[in-house]
């Protein structure tokens, strides 16, 4: 689904966020980014992302190289790419319902297709009771939920979860990964960039350790490492 062939990229004050990364993910693979901050996950997730293009490389999302993509292609491959953020990021003055209608309104969806998908998603992330609410009426992990709920509701082929633990407290952070677990298992390929040790360490999923703009350690059922 995602291969990375040679991957540099170097900002223009001459930082190399990136250098010569090459790798595969496979589709339904659930994957952990680790590694101290300044490794270079974020600048990793951005050029999955399109929200930035590689200094020198390739980034292929199901067989196209996606740093040649014009500006009009991009929307779509976002599309198939859902984005779950640690400051959550939802319009304040929306509930709910309209924070998760509006990622499909922006694609253009239709009024029925909004009726029928938005409740769907917020049952299943376990909001359906509160779709009329706002965010600042919900806590930190009903924030979260909401956030997954808006990235799944285009039936993404891959989600990307930056740091979607990091402002919540231990057992919410346990809630949220069963729930993208369950999503999973649905075959979303997912990508989680997290300093969170203990989850990591327990769920024994696929581990891509990064430091200083390279990919340190590959594992399968790997752990977070006590060298991080």
């Amino acid at each position: 689904m995602i291969n990375l062939y040679n991957v540099t990229k170097v900002y223009t004050n001459g930082a190399k966020a990136l250098n010569d990364i090459s790798l595969t993910i496979q589709k339904g693979e659930f994957v952990f980014l680790v590694g101290p901050s300044g490794a270079g996950k974020t600048t990793l997730i951005k050029v999955i992302f399109r929200e930035e293009i590689p200094t020198r490389g390739q980034v292929l999302f199901n067989g196209k190289n996606i740093s040649r993509f014009k500006g009009r292609e991009i929307p779509y491959l976002r599309r198939k790419i859902g984005m779950v953020f640690q400051d959550f990021r939802l319009l304040p003055q929306k509930s709910v319902y309209e924070n998760v209608a509006f990622a499909l309104e922006v694609t253009g969806a239709s009024g029925k297709i909004i009726r029928s998908r938005v409740p769907e998603v917020l049952n299943q992330v376990g909001l359906a009771d509160k779709s009329r609410m706002f965010p600042s009426q919900l806590s930190g992990g009903e924030q979260q939920r909401v956030c997954i709920a808006r990235a799944i509701v285009n039936k993404p082929a891959l989600l990307i979860a930056d740091e979607p633990t990091g402002n919540l407290d231990p057992d919410t952070s346990w809630e949220l990964m069963n729930l993208l677990s369950e999503i999973n298992k649905n075959d979303t390929t997912i990508i989680m960039a997290t300093h969170a040790r203990e989850i990591v360490d327990s769920m024994k999923r696929r581990v891509i350790a990064m430091s200083d703009g390279r990919v340190s350690r590959d594992e399968e059922s790997g752990v977070y490492s006590s060298e991080l």
